[in-house]
């Protein structure tokens, strides 16, 4: 049997595309998380019971499957002591095959795996920090000091050290709203 599995990855937010993929393979059963998140994979564990020897998962990449390296290295284990197989697509691994993988697919594999993994656990932390309110990068600099700076300079009665010194405004800074 071919069994589709998805969750929501920040390219496929609905998995409307894992599920087409899924059509495509003709998966006759398809378990889908209601949720990004890596706790509670609920349908991971269903697909992991009703799993029997000889089926096949089918994942569009290995980071929807599994969330780290070891976690990877977990289910793919319990796959095969129940005699079944794996295949993500994108990166083109396919358990069923008699052939070895050279060690060079292995570690590029691996590598874009970490780097998937790495990259939605970031994204999400920046979502949830944006969710709390909370903004990424540099702090913005009060709209008052800003406009007190550009005055200053434009009256070109100060220099810039002492439009620096009064407003908290740097040379790059000013220089980069006056572009704007």
């Amino acid at each position: 049997m071919r069994i589709g599995y998805a969750r929501a990855i920040e390219e496929d937010l609905d998995c409307h595309k894992q599920q087409a993929l899924f059509e495509e393979f003709g998966c006759e059963a398809i378990y889908i998380e209601s949720h990004s998140s890596p706790k509670l994979r609920d349908e991971l564990d269903r697909m992991l019971t009703a799993t029997k020897p000889g089926d096949h998962i089918i994942v569009m990449k290995l980071h929807v499957l599994a969330d780290s390296t070891r976690h990877l290295v977990d289910l793919v284990e319990a796959l095969e002591d129940k005699a079944a197989f794996l295949y993500a697509v994108e990166e083109q691994i396919d358990t069923t095959r008699g052939t070895s993988f050279s060690f060079l697919e292995i570690t590029k594999a691996i590598a874009d795996f970490q780097s998937d993994s790495i990259s939605a656990k970031t994204k999400a932390g920046l979502t949830e920090a944006k969710q709390k309110g909370m903004h990424a990068g540099r702090p913005r600099k009060p709209d008052a000091n800003v406009k007190k700076a550009i005055e200053m300079y434009k009256s070109k009665s100060h220099s810039l050290a002492e439009i620096k010194e009064q407003t908290g405004i740097s040379k790059s800074t000013l220089y980069r709203y006056l572009e704007n």
